[in-house]
C-alpha cells in the first residue's frame, strides 16, 4: 500500500558497459515515443499534436532520468560529493532536464528551440495528405533528436559519477 516503485531505486550505471546498455534501451524508447508523436501529427486536428508532444516528452524525460538513476529523488540520495559531480556534469553538457523536475514550462522552452521546425510542421498541414505526412516526418525527427540529446546528456552525467580507479 505504501511501497515505492522498484524503479525509483534504480542505481546510476557504474560501468561503461552498463551505461551503454541503458543508453541503447533509452534510445529505443525515444524511437517508440517519436513514432507515436509522428502518428498523432498525421491526424489533422489542430493542437492535438502539440498537446500530445508535451505529454509524451515529459514522460519520456522522466523515464530516461529514471533509467539512468538521475531523477531528482535519486540524485537527492547520492553522497554529497557525487551529487555535486552530477549537477556539474549536467550543467557542462547543457542537460537542463537531468536530475530535475520537469515542468510544462521547461518542455515548452525546449520545444521553442525547434520553433522553426514546429512552424514548418504546422504549415504543412494546409496541404492535404502530403502535408500531413511531412508534418509527421518533421515531428518524428525533431522529437527523436531532442530525446537522443537528453539520453546522451544523461550518459555523460552517469560517466562523471563512475567510480574512479583506485577508489
Amino acid at each position: 500500500m505504501f511501497a515505492k516503485k522498484s524503479s525509483e531505486w534504480t542505481l546510476v550505471p557504474s560501468s561503461e558497459k552498463e551505461i551503454g546498455e541503458v543508453r541503447e534501451r533509452c534510445r529505443r524508447l525515444v524511437q517508440r515515443r517519436a513514432a507515436v508523436s509522428a502518428g498523432i501529427s498525421a491526424v489533422p486536428l489542430p493542437g492535438l499534436d502539440v498537446v500530445t508532444d508535451l505529454r509524451l516528452f515529459a514522460t519520456l524525460i522522466d523515464d530516461i532520468n529514471r533509467e539512468f538513476g538521475l531523477t531528482p529523488e535519486q540524485v537527492g540520495r547520492l553522497q554529497p560529493q557525487l551529487k555535486i559531480r552530477a549537477y556539474e556534469a549536467a550543467i557542462s553538457v547543457g542537460g537542463t532536464m537531468v536530475g530535475r523536475y520537469i515542468t510544462r514550462e521547461v518542455i515548452v522552452k525546449l520545444l521553442q528551440r525547434g520553433a522553426g521546425k514546429l512552424v514548418a510542421k504546422q504549415a504543412t498541414r494546409f496541404v492535404p495528405l502530403a502535408g500531413q505526412a511531412a508534418s509527421a516526418a518533421i515531428g518524428f525527427f525533431a522529437f527523436r533528436q531532442i530525446g537522443y540529446q537528453h539520453v546522451d546528456a544523461c550518459a555523460t552525467v552517469a560517466r562523471a559519477l563512475m567510480p574512479k580507479d583506485g577508489k
